[in-house]
């Protein structure tokens, strides 16, 4: 019996989704739960998987095409006796926000991302015009019109001239090698744009003596591991002390809206992860209502469920402040990109041990020391240099301080 498998819905809002790529091929014989196709929306990166066991009879939608919602992927002839699935309730429709009080043009249909990045830029989406199927605005109408570049005509693309990318002012070498943009990094490299236009970018760098959080983690480190199943690193203590100071200085813990500061009552730490498909960005939620080793467990969750593509798109949204974390090859700092709507993201650096004075018995000493630089980016509408200064040092004093309790 053939069965159509269908396009879910991969979280609030989400009414689309791009294949990015097919995992099995027309007559392959599948298992139940097996995944046949990676979907990319703009909110998660997603697998779905063969709700039957049986045989692939025909793919319905090929890489790099955008579906909506309960489209049909692919079709699977299903095995004598495979239990069918129950069909799920329809989605309730999304909601359209109103217009203006008086008579108005309505806002032209917009995909969800395009509807996002809107709002963020302050674009009405009713000067827009759109230019993709049926007249709906894509992200790109509503970048362009952000920068004030006019709108392309809605025709194809031509294709490009045989050795060289039609989009590309680099004229292309011999030996170069081409990489398409896969839909997850397309929509990293929208959202980046759009947060450098939008945000005045400020940051500030912090000189942290790890000396006592690496005391702190060789104790406890070997009893951690036995409890947990997992080793203890250094990113639950830079959590932990950032969502101390973001309590005393909240307007790091804020948004931006309209000609508004928001200072938000919860705390929830987004944490950038990257994975082999780009980077995402899951939430800890009420990170200040977990004890160290709470944020630990939560944290190696959702970077494992982030590398194996098992996030829900509720767990990519909501974040109040970002932490990015290289790992050890981190280099000495670097300053991120805000993750809008934030006005603030935290980027650690490596740890390396270096020559420092410190004054031991009364007398200064170079003496060898841990040392990680903390740099901060901060929206400088929202924020100035005196309480981003203030945080970002009482972030060091609290990890130089290392009062930590497991």
């Amino acid at each position: 019996m053939p069965v159509a498998v269908e396009l879910p819905s991969l979280g609030e809002s989400v009414v689309e989704g791009t294949v990015s790529r097919w995992l099995v091929k027309e007559g392959d014989r599948v298992a139940v739960d097996q995944p046949l196709v990676e979907v990319t929306t703009d909110k998660v990166d997603a697998e779905i998987p063969a709700p039957v066991a049986g045989v692939v009879q025909k793919i319905l939608v090929a890489e790099g095409q955008t579906v909506p919602v309960g489209a049909p992927l692919v079709m699977i002839e299903a095995d004598a006796g495979s239990k069918l699935p129950s069909k799920p309730a329809p989605a309730p429709a999304p909601s359209v926000q109103p217009g203006a009080n008086a008579p108005a043009r309505e806002a032209p249909p917009a995909t969800p991302l395009a509807r996002r990045l809107a709002e963020e830029a302050k674009v009405d989406l009713r000067s827009v015009t759109g230019t993709g199927a049926a007249g709906r605005v894509t992200k790109q109408d509503v970048a362009q019109h952000a920068s004030g570049r006019s709108q392309p005509a809605a025709e194809p693309a031509p294709p490009p001239a045989a050795g060289r990318a039609a989009y590309l002012s680099y004229s292309l070498q011999p030996g170069d090698r081409v990489v398409p943009m896969t839909p997850l990094r397309r929509l990293v490299a929208e959202h980046m744009v759009l947060s450098k236009r939008v945000s005045p970018h400020v940051g500030t760098v912090a000189e942290v003596d790890m000396s006592g959080v690496t005391r702190v983690r060789d104790a406890h480190k070997r009893a951690f591991e036995q409890d947990h199943d997992f080793g203890l690193s250094f990113l639950p203590f830079v959590v932990h002390a950032t969502v101390r100071a973001l309590r005393e200085f909240p307007r790091l813990n804020a948004s931006v809206l309209e000609d508004a500061i928001v200072e938000k009552k919860d705390i929830h730490i987004g944490i950038a992860v990257e994975t082999e498909k780009g980077l995402v960005v899951p939430v800890a939620r009420h990170a200040d209502r977990l004890s160290l080793a709470g944020l630990a467990q939560a944290l190696e969750d959702l970077a494992n469920r982030a590398r194996s593509k098992k996030l829900s798109a509720d767990e990519l949204k909501g974040g109040s402040f970002t932490i990015s974390n290289p790992g050890r090859f981190g280099n000495l700092y670097g300053f991120a990109i805000i993750n809008q709507p934030q006005v603030g993201i935290l980027r650690m650096g490596e740890i390396v041990k270096r020559p420092v004075v410190r004054t031991l018995d009364g007398e200064d000493a170079i003496v060898i020391r841990p040392i990680m630089h903390l740099a901060l980016s901060y929206d400088h509408r929202a924020v100035d240099g005196a309480p981003a200064n203030g945080f970002l040092h009482r972030i060091r004093e609290l990890l130089e301080e290392a009062e930590f309790d497991l």
